[in-house]
């Protein structure tokens, strides 16, 4: 597993009994989360919290602020500068676990010597993006939300990345990949976080079983001659890594034997008990370079 373990601004203090008790900066957060099935043995700190996102046995569910909180906030990880704001479907901007992620993707790119073009898909508020562009690499990012593609923009200028390159793109991903491929545009990285369901902006349906793999032999068409790294993350209940590794191995390798592929799971470090609390899970082409 990987674990993203070098956040100073976040931290997942504990979790059990299917939440988790988070910081971010100064805040404390209880939030849901299906994997934390073990018991809380202490619950008395759970009851000090900033903000309490209540499950609805019906779907979906609200949140209790308990203190009087701003709309937003920023918090760092390393030289990166992200806006948090809780949302009325329980994010608040950010999924603290994707920082291994985005360190492999910095690290792979700063040690490339050329310049790198790196596709983003699925790009939510562009942490992923903030990442890649700070290490030197231009960027297209695709998101079919102009909520969170303005958010993304946010985090750009927070970043100090404004003089970058950067594209932002409100549109459905495989749309926007197949003109792509008529466009003849390469990219040498790509880096997508595709939900389980989505709808696109002209209500195209997302399926992550029926679809993805469909996406990836689109995105290879894509990629140039010499790709860097193409990185899938999923949260999709019941997808084993394995499954990412094995569309990988059938696609990417076979095509790109000069690289490898590796999979497996992400989490974050619980504060209590050293614990660790799986978060989804990635697969990745690399290559050996």
């Amino acid at each position: 597993m990987k674990i993203s373990n070098n956040w100073e601004d976040y931290e997942c203090l504990d979790a059990g009994n299917g939440e988790k008790l988070e910081r971010f900066g100064s805040y404390i957060f209880r939030r849901p989360d299906p994997q934390a099935m073990w018991d809380i043995l202490d619950d008395k700190k759970w009851q000090k919290v900033d903000g309490y996102y209540h499950r609805s046995n019906s779907g979906g569910g609200y949140w209790e602020f308990l203190k009087n909180l701003p709309n937003q906030w920023t918090i760092n990880y390393k030289h990166l500068k992200f806006k948090i704001s809780p949302t009325n479907f329980k994010h608040i901007g950010i999924f603290p676990e994707q920082a291994v992620n985005w360190d492999f993707m910095m690290d792979k790119i700063k040690h490339s010597n050329r310049h790198i073009k790196v596709l983003n898909l699925f790009a939510y508020t562009g942490c992923a993006t903030m990442a890649v562009s700070s290490a030197g690499a231009s960027v297209v990012q695709v998101d079919a939300s102009k909520g969170m593609t303005d958010w993304a923009k946010e985090n750009m200028h927070l970043c100090n990345l404004d003089d970058h390159e950067i594209r932002f793109i409100v549109d459905d991903c495989v749309k926007f990949v197949e003109r792509e491929i008529r466009r003849g545009n390469k990219y040498d990285a790509i880096v997508m976080d595709p939900p389980s369901y989505g709808r696109g902006p002209n209500k195209e349906v997302w399926k992550f079983e029926k679809n993805i793999y469909h996406l990836i032999d689109l995105c290879m068409q894509v990629l140039s001659d010499k790709p860097l790294f193409f990185l899938i993350n999923s949260y999709t209940t019941g997808i084993s890594s394995i499954v990412l590794e094995n569309i990988l191995k059938t696609t990417m390798l076979k095509k790109y034997p000069q690289g490898k592929v590796l999979s497996g799971e992400i989490g974050l470090p619980i504060t209590r008990d050293n614990l660790v609390l799986p978060c989804g899970i990635y697969g990745r082409w690399e290559t050996n370079d």
